[in-house]
């Protein structure tokens, strides 16, 4: 095979013009890149990293893990973390994190690119993404008129040994910390109590739904892109399973956000800053947008996935994310025999 020397001075002028349009691009070639500690969705994350690679040449190392293993392992790490970047599903872990004082000040050009709503009020984390609660329920078996119109309905003995949640999943973890947020702890304590006695408990919600799928249990306490993801599919795991949506600011109508932060440790601070102003910006939003995690874009002017009831159609009740507070929620699931 043989190229021209036309051709060639072509692309590289071509690769050098494009290199030159971004800010971070002269010191690309020798950067060591960042690390990113990665709670959310593998296949969202990458779609991240390489879009913000491909537009700025800086490197992403990504470490899987999830939001309490990773927030716990910050905090023992200190300011010897390899860590540049967190991410998380949820944002209980990163108030684990804030709240140890690890992070860094997140950018104002970046903070700038989220709503109040989504992003915690010391400005030191941003919410990337986010994602609805609802439950999954059996559409051949329970009516409309049959469904709960609260998630503290589920309480009642009317609902026992019929739903099905995934205690020990940070997804039900943070929505436990929203009920707590929002009604108290009394009334947390009354709803774990009343959860260990009514529900099957599943390890994952994705074996949730597929439960309320296959008849073995008639409900469940999920999240909305479980059932999105299946239905784009094969839609084997959810062909009998519907959403119902609390709506009306009921602590079943949470929001939860996926966050990101910037450590304080850093030692590349302004790489792990611009990961973060991308992943925010117009190029990360849209990969909410066009691929298949199914998870609500947060970004002002973001467009979410078409198929996706609005976020401004779930009537969410208003929690502010910072306050989310994992290390009570697991005491008081520990307390009620669910962890």
């Amino acid at each position: 095979m043989t190229f021209s020397f036309t051709h060639l001075t072509s692309a590289a002028l071509a690769l050098a013009a494009g290199l030159a349009a971004t800010p971070f691009a002269a010191n690309a070639a020798g950067s060591e890149g960042i690390v990113v500690y990665n709670a959310q969705h593998e296949s969202l994350t990458q779609a991240w990293a390489d879009g913000f690679t491909k537009e700025t040449g800086i490197k992403v190392t990504i470490r899987n893990g999830s939001d309490m293993q990773f927030a716990n392992q910050i905090v023992e790490e200190g300011a010897a973390s390899p860590a540049d970047v967190f991410l998380t599903e949820n944002s209980p872990g990163m108030a684990l994190v804030d709240t140890n004082k690890l992070f860094a000040p997140v950018d104002a050009d970046t903070l700038a690119q989220v709503p109040e709503t989504f992003k915690a009020a010391d400005g030191n984390w941003v919410g990337v993404a986010a994602r609805s609660t609802v439950f999954a329920y059996d559409k051949t078996k329970l009516k409309e008129s049959d469904l709960p119109k609260s998630l503290l309905d589920l309480a009642d003995p009317a609902w026992k040994g019929r739903w099905g949640a995934s205690p020990a999943g940070a997804d039900f973890q943070a929505i436990v910390s929203a009920l707590l947020e929002l009604k108290g702890e009394d009334v947390t304590k009354s709803w774990l109590k009343a959860l260990k006695e009514n529900t099957t408990p599943y390890k994952g919600n994705s074996v949730a739904m597929k439960a309320v799928n296959s008849g073995e249990v008639q409900g469940a306490v999920i999240y909305h892109y479980y059932w999105f993801g299946d239905q784009a599919k094969t839609g084997e795991n959810s062909k009998n399973v519907a959403l119902h949506y609390f709506k009306n600011q009921d602590p079943g109508a949470f929001v939860s956000i996926s966050g990101g932060g910037v450590l304080a440790s850093s030692q590349h601070q302004k790489e792990a800053q611009a990961f973060l102003k991308w992943v925010t910006g117009k190029g990360g939003q849209a990969v909410l947008r066009d691929g298949d995690s199914y998870e609500y874009a947060v970004g002002n002017g973001a467009q979410s996935n078409p198929k996706l009831v609005p976020l401004a159609d779930l009537q969410a009740p208003k929690v502010e994310p910072s306050k989310l507070n994992s290390k009570k929620v697991t005491d008081l699931m520990t307390e009620a025999g669910l962890i």
